[in-house]
């Protein structure tokens, strides 16, 4: 393995992603794990899950469950009841880029990748969720609500146990800038609305940046 990179809330923006990867350029040899929420709220979520379904042939991609893939899970598996509430946080724009008013025509194989979806990544040094996570409780014993919905504006976890770095996302830093508090690295940089989607190689600390219309960031 060379790199691992850690891409944040990409939310429907494929042109950011794309504007990302080209910076990146990601091979075979780097861990690219995308941090949840690739889907809702931006225009192109289909676009988003075809490039990353074509990253998976060019590097070693895995991807986080969100809770905004969970919510469309939820729905797949017959609890209807979450439909509103997905349409309303950001459904609706996944619809829309493929052009259906129904969740169950979004193609099988999309489906397929967001459900293979993992709770969390963990390496030597550093752990990948979405959202949060219990400082006293082991990685693997975290429970789902905290992975995928606790908001670090209520609470800033204490660091792990472990001793290990978190890389997170899903609490929108609206400033565009990344959240380091040392043993908590946030990177949703809230592409879909006013800032930037962020890509971070988390061994040398360097950070790629591009907005919603694929524009880098020059820092």
């Amino acid at each position: 393995m060379n790199r691992v990179i850690a891409i944040g809330d990409i939310h429907g923006c494929s042109a950011a992603l794309e504007a990302v990867l080209a910076e990146v350029k990601p091979d075979r040899s780097d861990l690219v794990v995308t941090l949840g929420d690739v889907i809702d709220r931006g225009p192109d979520s289909r676009g988003v899950i075809e490039r990353l379904l074509t990253l998976r042939n060019e590097t070693q991609l895995v991807s986080i469950l969100g809770n905004h893939e969970e919510m469309l899970m939820t729905i797949m598996d017959g609890h209807h009841y979450m439909l509103g509430d997905w349409l309303a946080f950001g459904g609706l724009a996944t619809l829309d880029s493929y052009q259906t008013d129904h969740p169950g025509e979004i193609p099988g194989e999309h489906l397929e990748f967001l459900r293979a979806n993992v709770p969390i990544v963990e390496l030597p040094s550093v752990f990948f969720v979405h959202a949060s996570y219990l400082p006293k409780k082991p990685l693997a014993k975290q429970p789902p609500e905290v992975l995928r919905w606790e908001s670090l504006r209520e609470q800033l976890p204490k660091p792990h146990r472990s001793g290990k770095t978190c890389i997170c996302g899903h609490t929108a830093q609206k400033s565009g800038e990344v959240l380091n508090a040392g043993h908590l690295i946030c990177i949703d940089t809230w592409v879909y609305g006013e800032g930037w989607l962020t890509a971070l190689d988390v061994h040398s600390g360097r950070v790629w940046q591009a907005d919603k219309q694929g524009q880098l960031r020059c820092k």
